[in-house]
């Protein structure tokens, strides 16, 4: 409860970024309760349980947590397996509780074991593999509702029954989806401030009523937790002890990966750090009280989190207002709900896919290595058309198998980090023992001892709030023989940070496997021009007076 710290210099600009950001929760919580097949509720009960739990036990002071696609796509198929296997919703709800719950105590345990700095290891291709897999899967799923119909659950069908449903669209359900899209990525460029998707809720859904347009409508979906008695709530004997154990693990594994992917993005723009072990604890004891009351499985937000970190939301004070704004939304706009027309929230969805697909990567596809696009090709491919439950099983297993690959060639990475004054009591390299004193002042060497690395350190990232003199960070690559993806971006991640704090990188030592992975992807020159790249030590210092810092148009250039 100490999390929730009302400090006046911030309560405003967390005030509004909370009442905004739930307007941006509010119909994306829906489109995922619909999308999961437990009711559109289902999604709100997550959106506010979640997001009050992580804002009073989370890690991450601006993240704003609730149901997202990757978790609401993998609940989706847990959820239609136990209905297969029980018969109903109700019947199943028991298991569906189960599952839900052991997810969140899973990653209660993974944040009391201290197992949250492991996830930063898991290699760049599984996780875009899987999520852009997801974010093509959620768009498939939109199809026949765009058109007006029910769709199918598995997607083959959908490629199969698509071409006779084109032959007799609704097309006031296409000109809903379409308008809903065009309110989303338009309105953006009119106003920051307002969410398209909840734009698009409140603007069309009257006009649907007004002018009676045949589409169908969320309707009264029940939840099966209306029908249900927490007394005789018992498991589904059909549907097995390990597919519950490992339905739960999937999903407390894919909601670390999230949660802690965004908890990294909201460092990078908020400048601070986050607790990782916390913050699995805050979403696992979310998704167990989701759970409880009827709510679907969530994880950190990314969409959510920048919003709110650009509206001003700055502490756990911010995610803790969406919360209550939101369960006021409901509790006065929940009966209104049953009107809200589905092509809308399948606009909403096909959005929130295409967020979730890594465009820059599949770009870079011919340009990355065999093996890791291999990887991430096959994830995705798994993702799509066979069982996202087979996917993750097989990332996991392909990632752990790439990391002994990787390990087998390198040492232990004993990275040494530091003003040069500092290196006094560690150990500097020899070339770095007689720069003046002025130099020494201004600049902060990194040293990679490794042939591969994965991630900066979040003490490297958070340098230029501890060292504001520094002027230029010199990252000593000569150990370095071998660099993958996830290094690719860490250098990517590095380099923005520094740039947003008018920090230079100067890169020494580059060798040919590095300097050629960073060409294919177009980091050399786009990122890291020429300049910046030195042979030695030596020279990098004799350029510090000709050193200027990267045109900020630069920043995003892949």
């Amino acid at each position: 409860m100490e999390k929730i710290q009302l400090d006046t210099s911030t309560i405003l600009g967390n005030l509004f970024s909370g009442l905004t950001v739930a307007a941006l929760s509010f119909p994306l919580a829906l489109a995922f309760g619909v999308q999961s097949g437990m009711g559109a509720f289902a999604g709100l009960f997550a959106a506010i349980a979640i997001g009050m739990m992580t804002a009073w036990f989370g890690g991450t002071p601006s993240m704003i947590s609730g149901p997202t696609g990757p978790m609401t796509v993998i609940s989706a198929a847990i959820i239609a397996l136990s209905i297969e296997t029980s018969g109903s919703l109700s019947a199943a709800m028991g298991s569906i509780i189960t599952i839900f719950v052991l997810a969140g105590i899973i990653q209660i345990i993974l944040g009391l074991f201290k197992a949250g700095a492991y996830f930063r290891y898991i290699p760049y291709p599984v996780v875009t593999g899987l999520f852009s897999g997801i974010g093509i899967l959620l768009i498939v799923l939109q199809i026949f509702p765009v058109l007006g119909y029910s769709s199918p659950k598995n997607v083959v069908d959908i490629f199969i029954e698509a071409p006779g449903m084109l032959k007799q669209v609704n097309y006031a359900a296409v000109g809903l989806a379409s308008a809903t899209l065009a309110i989303i990525y338009l309105l953006p460029k009119i106003s920051l401030t307002l969410p398209g998707s909840f734009v698009a809720l409140i603007v069309l859904t009257p006009i649907v009523t007004m002018l009676g347009l045949d589409v169908n409508l969320i309707g009264h979906i029940s939840t099966g937790y209306s029908d249900l008695q927490m007394d005789k709530l018992t498991l589904n004997q059909s549907l097995g002890l390990s597919t519950i154990v490992i339905s739960a693990l999937i999903l407390a594994v894919v909601g670390a990966i999230e949660s802690l992917l965004t908890a990294v993005v909201a460092d990078n723009k908020t400048k601070k750090r986050h607790n990782c072990n916390e913050e699995l604890i805050g979403q696992g004891m979310g998704n167990m009280l989701s759970a409880v009351i009827g709510g679907i499985p969530g994880a950190g937000a990314n969409m959510h989190t920048i919003f709110n970190i650009k509206a001003g939301g700055r502490t756990h004070l911010s995610g803790l207002i969406n919360s209550v704004t939101l369960l006021i939304l409901m509790l006065g706009a929940g009966s209104y709900v049953h009107f809200i027309p589905l092509p809308i929230v399948a606009g909403i969805l096909i959005s929130v896919g295409i967020e979730l697909i890594n465009f820059q990567q599949i770009r870079n596809i011919l340009r990355i290595p065999k093996t890791e696009a291999t990887i991430m090709l096959i994830v995705l491919g798994l993702t799509v058309f066979d069982d996202i439950f087979q996917a993750v099983t097989l990332g996991v297993v392909m990632a752990t198998f790439l990391l002994m690959k990787k390990m087998a060639d390198m040492t232990e990475n004993k990275a040494l980090s530091g003003t040069i004054d500092e290196f006094t009591r560690e150990k500097a390299w020899a070339d770095e023992a007689y720069l003046t004193q002025e130099i020494q002042q201004k600049i902060y060497i990194k040293h990679i001892n490794s042939p591969v690395f994965q991630r900066f350190s979040p003490e490297f990232l958070a340098l230029p709030n501890r060292h504001h003199e520094i002027e230029i960070v010199i990252l000593r690559m000569e150990k370095v023989s071998y660099i993958d993806l996830l290094g690719v971006y860490a250098i990517k991640e590095a380099v923005s940070v520094l740039q947003d704090n008018n920090i230079t990188l100067l890169v020494t030592g580059l060798q040919q496997q590095p300097r050629d992975m960073l060409k294919k992807v177009r980091m050399i020159p786009h990122i890291l021009p020429e300049n910046t790249l030195h042979l030695d030590f030596q020279s990098a210092i004799k350029s510090l007076s000709t050193v200027t810092p990267y045109p900020s148009s630069q920043k995003n250039e892949i």
